[in-house]
């Protein structure tokens, strides 16, 4: 992680967002480019490993609807309250029923979707939410935010790519890569883009140590998926 500020940055032309990624791109390029994702989009990802991967990751939900909520008391703006609020309405909506969907494909136990053993990494990501959450700021709750949906919006466009055969794999990424969820990431980046340099240094500092750690956490969220896991 680079020690220098944003306005001390090499690149003048980098926005706020690029600076936090390019500080992170090591992270950030094993992330989109993991051999989940690659299997993903062949079709070839293990059951075992997608069960895995869905029963940790829908834990996730109610704590980035907090998340979200934190963002919409603290941002500055009523469009900008408005916004993340219909994004609230999706997430509770289209994704949580692919996830239902899917557990009831897998033949995945509802005590496995309601109250799974959670792994590390859930946990650790969770934490990250309900602290960024907690400071009631607008540009830090963004940090971890734009983490969320533009490194998924970076692995699920792969130019040219056709969609795998299944709905479990195809869905998840169709969710995550189509014109509405384009033009919600790159509104997420421009508001983080807007507020993020306006902060302090300490708070700017704060916004990397955020972003950095969120981009960390979901390379290893990535990596552990292929760890045996039971859900029967």
């Amino acid at each position: 992680m680079s020690e220098t500020t944003f306005a001390q940055r090499s690149d003048a032309s980098l926005r706020f967002t690029d600076w936090l990624r390019e500080n992170n791109r090591a992270n950030w390029d094993a992330a989109i480019q993991h051999r989940f994702i690659d299997e993903l989009f062949n079709g070839s990802v293990a059951d075992e490993v997608l069960i895995h991967y869905l029963v940790q990751d829908y834990q996730f939900i109610d704590r980035f609807v907090a998340l979200l909520g934190a963002a919409i008391a603290s941002a500055d703006r009523f469009s900008s309250r408005v916004r993340l609020a219909r994004f609230a309405a999706m997430i509770t909506s289209d994704e949580a029923t692919y996830f239902i969907r899917s557990f009831d494909h897998l033949g995945v136990a509802e005590r496995h979707r309601t109250q799974p053993a959670l792994t590390a990494p859930t946990r650790a990501f969770q934490d990250l939410m309900k602290e960024a959450a907690e400071t009631q700021n607008y540009p830090l709750c963004l940090s971890v935010l734009v983490v969320a949906e533009w490194l998924y919006l970076s692995w699920a466009e792969r130019l040219q790519a056709e969609l795998p055969p299944k709905f479990i794999h195809a869905e998840w990424i169709t969710l995550h890569n189509n014109e509405g969820f384009t033009d919600f990431v790159n509104w997420l980046r421009t508001e983080l883009d807007r507020t993020g340099p306006t902060q302090d240094a300490a708070g700017q500092q704060r916004s990397a140590d955020l972003f950095a750690r969120a981009v960390k956490l979901e390379r290893e969220f990535f990596d552990h998926v292929y760890t045996p896991a039971r859900y029967d």
